[in-house]
């Protein structure tokens, strides 16, 4: 019931400038800061192109990018209303590659919640979760709560990824699945969404607001990600 009526209470704030925050220093709030009851930290991770940065843009400038673009390391930040108290939402993307394994976890201190992304239409990056986003997010941040989520939604039932996929005798992943994997790995939720169609895109956020200002049951103090 507290849950619900928190999500109930999310707004974001779309007339909020969204910025991409300069990385030597840190994040900036939208408005006035002393305004600002507090920040949220949430990172995303997982594969590359599985639409993290897709997800980002889509969801604080309501605009879809038209092309690809590897991130390296992007910040955004928007303020987002909780009942009639304004929090900045920062949200950190990160580069999937191998390339930056060793230099994506400097992203992660301090961080209250992480969106770990894998595509529905890609079942190598699902498993990545299970195989290597959850195992490093566990190693460096212990117990900082964490969400599945399941992007690009609208390609699922395209027949040119299903037959695409059936020719490496593979199907795209179900919400079942997702729902399955959040459950084994002790995940606080599975959500999907569609960055172009903003399907569910606002559950995802607000989910992670929940779940970094809500406390895992049976524990007294939230946990944040810090790297010595």
């Amino acid at each position: 019931m507290m849950f619900k009526r928190l999500r109930s209470a999310i707004k974001k704030n779309d007339s909020s400038q969204c910025l991409e925050a300069d990385r030597r220093h840190p994040l900036p709030a939208v408005n006035n800061p002393a305004m600002v009851v507090a920040t949220i930290k949430c990172v995303v991770v997982g594969d590359g192109a599985v639409g993290k940065t897709c997800l980002l843009i889509s969801y604080t400038t309501n605009k879809f990018p038209s092309e690809y673009v590897p991130t390296v390391f992007d910040n955004y930040a928007v303020t987002v209303m909780i009942g009639d108290e304004p929090y900045t939402l920062g949200l950190f993307d990160t580069a999937g590659q191998e390339d930056y394994d060793r230099l994506r976890p400097l992203s992660y201190p301090q961080t209250d919640v992480f969106l770990v992304c894998f595509s529905v239409t890609s079942p190598a990056s699902f498993e990545n979760v299970r195989e290597k986003w959850f195992p490093e997010v566990h190693h460096h941040c212990p117990g900082v709560p964490c969400l599945i989520v399941g992007t690009q939604t609208d390609l699922r039932d395209e027949a040119a990824v299903r037959e695409k996929l059936a020719k490496q005798k593979m199907t795209p992943v179900m919400k079942q699945d997702g729902e399955r994997m959040a459950k084994e790995l002790g995940a606080v939720k599975y959500v999907e969404c569609s960055a172009l169609t903003q399907y569910k895109l606002k559950d995802v956020f607000d989910e992670a607001i929940v779940a970094a200002l809500e406390p895992p049951p049976k524990k007294t103090n939230k946990s944040k990600c810090v790297i010595l």
